[in-house]
């Protein structure tokens, strides 16, 4: 069995931590300048480790094994979240690197591109799983309204073909991540052995009302659309908890009211609203639950429409992967690491469509991500980078 250099990971993820530095994080968005300096320093290390390497026309990082027989795919991504924290990604693409390099063989490794959605959800992970058109490339924008096609362009892989998975290849894929939660700490664990990874339903809930002058409209009349933006969400608040599970999780993460002035009763009103659950049921329980809540707000004095504007779907983790895993965790952790469903969405839920595949987790401090305090303690790190090659190393031979 290959031993990691727990020192060498250390250094790698220090190295991507100062590309795109923001205080004890980073700002790498997805084919900013940083990013785009990070996939060259990445398929750099793969390249030297033996791997025969690629950026593809969407931006994707693969570094092949170009010893013939069948691998073992590890991969996360590179770029972050606006001002964020330094592992998320990096970790799971770090480690991938050091396997491949302590393993010797059997390994490809992939920093796939835009698993943060800053043009669209997990786009690199999808185009190479054949899930990309052409007609969406065409439609994606980031916040700022910058094309994707341009910023392909400007990143020069806008010539490149796409790489496409070809099943036949791989044994499966494996990803490590931090927890970005507070479990594992809470519950002084080391390791998450992931069983399932949630979908979400993302919408766009719109309230139309009658704009007029707030010192003039008498109350009785008023079809004020932010009153009944507000009346909605409180009836999510009474209506979900009776139709959710226990782990079924809702946000609502935008509010805006137009024209938005003191001295104006709304007449529009917006807001962005999400839930992410891992049983498909559940996510079309809590949809007929909107929906009729919907229905009952258009009785009211405002009318209420409702855009799904995204979804991804649940994802089960490979129970022969999950086992991999534990008793790899067992053997480096005893009794310190426990399955657990993932409340976050990751590249892991698409390759899983074409793939047997699982994921581990790593303790995050005080459950803090996608802000720049996120962290890790260094021998969570290298101790989960230990459990994941032990897994890779017997996944990688069996029949």
């Amino acid at each position: 069995m290959a031993e990691i250099d727990g020192a060498r990971l250390l250094r790698d993820l220090q190295t991507l931590r100062g590309i795109g530095t923001y205080e004890t994080g980073v700002h790498r968005p997805t084919f900013s300048a940083e990013d785009v300096e990070a996939r060259h320093w990445f398929a750099a290390q793969l390249a030297e480790a033996g791997l025969a390497v690629e950026i593809d026309g969407i931006g994707n990082v693969i570094g092949r094994d170009p010893a013939p027989g069948r691998k073992l795919l590890i991969g996360s991504h590179l770029e972050t979240q606006d001002h964020a924290g330094w592992l998320d990604g990096a970790l799971g693409v770090a480690y991938g690197l050091e396997i491949a390099r302590s393993l010797g063989g059997g390994i490809d490794v992939a920093a796939w591109a835009d698993e943060e959605g800053h043009f669209g959800s997990f786009l690199g992970s999808r185009s190479f799983c054949g899930l990309v058109t052409e007609a969406e490339i065409d439609r994606c924008r980031n916040r700022a309204g910058l094309s994707l096609r341009d910023a392909l362009q400007q990143a020069g892989f806008a010539d490149r073909p796409r790489a496409m998975v070809d099943p036949a290849r791989y044994r499966g894929y494996l990803e490590a991540h931090i927890e970005q939660g507070a479990e594992l700490e809470d519950k002084a664990l080391k390791i998450g052995v992931v069983t399932a990874i949630v979908g979400s339903r993302r919408w766009r809930i719109v309230f139309e009302g009658e704009q007029n002058h707030a010192g003039t409209t008498r109350m009785a009349v008023r079809k004020d659309a932010g009153v009944a933006l507000v009346r909605f969400a409180a009836a999510i608040e009474d209506r979900f908890p009776g139709t959710a599970s226990e782990r079924t999780v809702w946000t609502t993460g935008n509010i805006r009211l137009e024209p938005g002035a003191p001295s104006i009763v709304p007449g529009r009103a917006e807001m962005v609203f999400q839930f992410r659950d891992t049983d498909p049921a559940t996510l079309d329980r809590l949809t007929e639950a909107l929906q009729g809540l919907a229905g009952e707000a258009n009785q009211g004095p405002c009318r209420v429409t409702l855009v799904e504007t995204g979804r991804t779907a649940p994802a089960a983790m490979d129970d022969g992967f999950q086992a991999a895993l534990e008793a790899a965790a067992e053997r480096r952790a005893a009794g310190q690491h426990q399955r657990m469903p993932s409340g976050a969405g990751h590249d892991a839920q698409v390759l899983a469509g074409r793939m047997r595949a699982g994921m581990l987790f790593v303790p995050s401090i005080g459950g803090i991500s996608h802000h720049w305090a996120e962290n890790t303690p260094d021998e969570d790190i290298v101790l989960g980078c230990r459990v994941l090659a032990d897994a890779a190393d017997a996944l990688r031979v069996e029949a």
